[in-house]
């Protein structure tokens, strides 16, 4: 009896496992109705023959990261109507917000993921679809915020291969440079021309393509607090030049971060991209004059608008010519901030 008690329960167990492999593996797809619209909500200068920083504030939500085509679709139509407004050129420079990289995570996962009201609901639900790469990344996680930390590395190798394919083939298809936002990711680095992952700890980190795909320099890496979701100062600017002009990148709105990274950077930087997050503002004044302070001729700060789970937000983008600082509309939708040089 005990033997047959043994052998129903170990029989129980393998359906119950594979039911669960069974469901693990299904990812159907759902019906998709999304606003492509964008206004244009700052339109500075003159066209001349310098070029120009456009900014876009995409106004995304989870379902927009289900697959790769959606979430290029939107990217596609931001562009196309930069495009029509003859906004893109040879020397044009494109900003996106900080972490429309990061939320790469959540493609071609379960219905519940995009259906979860808060992170953290739609993160157990990730680690839920995703069991052995959660546990293979809950054993490199920090100490600090294991679970957080983990479920951020569960996907991290094909979040950056997703990455680097999406705003690479953006910038070479518009044929424009492009500041792809930010992911996070462990131990980011370029080899031989690929964003690859290593073991070490989370950054957030924001790449730079130019015309042809390829990506300018090493990745701008600044500490990540996985439990807090928060930036840290970086040591210094990089600076990178573009066709519009020599481009430093800082992720973040933080002041004193931008004071601390310009003050510590040797080379003269042109023009400043800000990747922000949802829910970030800044001080206009502030802003400008941090800018104006270290000789900085141009800058963007964007931001991610629409709602991703609990954290949301529909910021004014800020834009500095000239020694003189000017905030976007504050209008719901996806916005256009364009700045002739």
């Amino acid at each position: 009896m005990r033997l047959l008690i043994t052998l129903l329960l170990s029989l129980a167990l393998l359906a119950g496992l594979g039911s669960y492999a069974q469901w693990i593996e299904q990812r159907p797809s759902s019906h998709y109705l999304s606003d492509l619209r964008s206004q244009v909500a700052l339109d500075i200068g003159e066209p001349g023959p310098r070029g120009n920083l456009l900014g876009i504030q995409p106004e995304l939500f989870p379902a927009d990261y289900q697959s790769l085509a959606r979430l290029r679709l939107k990217l596609n139509a931001y562009l196309d109507h930069a495009r029509e407004r003859g906004m893109l050129n040879a020397r044009t420079v494109v900003v996106l917000p900080e972490h429309i990289g990061t939320w790469l995570l959540a493609v071609g996962e379960k219905a519940e993921l995009y259906r979860a009201t808060e992170r953290r609901q739609a993160m157990h639900w990730l680690a839920v679809t995703n069991p052995l790469d959660f546990l293979g990344a809950l054993l490199g996680a920090a100490d600090d915020a294991r679970l957080d930390d983990a479920m951020l590395r569960t996907k991290a190798k094909t979040m950056a291969r997703d990455y680097q394919q999406l705003f690479g083939d953006l910038a070479r298809d518009y044929q424009i440079t492009l500041v792809a936002g930010s992911i996070v990711l462990p131990e980011p680095h370029i080899e031989r021309g690929r964003l690859e992952i290593g073991r070490g700890p989370l950054y957030n980190v924001s790449l730079v393509f130019d015309r042809a795909g390829n990506p300018l320099g090493q990745p701008q890496r600044h500490a990540f607090s996985a439990g807090a979701l928060t930036t840290e100062t970086t040591g210094a600017v990089q600076v990178l030049e573009t066709p519009a002009g020599r481009l430093g990148v800082l992720l973040g709105d933080d002041m004193q971060q931008l004071r601390q990274a310009m003050t510590t950077g040797d080379e003269t930087i042109e023009l400043l991209a800000m990747p922000s997050d949802l829910d970030s503002q800044a001080d206009d004044a502030e802003f400008g004059e941090q800018l104006q302070t270290h000789g900085i001729r141009a800058g963007l700060k964007v931001h991610l608008r629409g709602r991703l789970w609990e954290r949301s937000g529909q910021s004014q983008a800020l834009a500095f010519d000239a020694g003189r600082s000017e905030r976007g509309d504050p209008e719901r939708g996806a916005q256009l901030i364009n700045l002739w040089l």
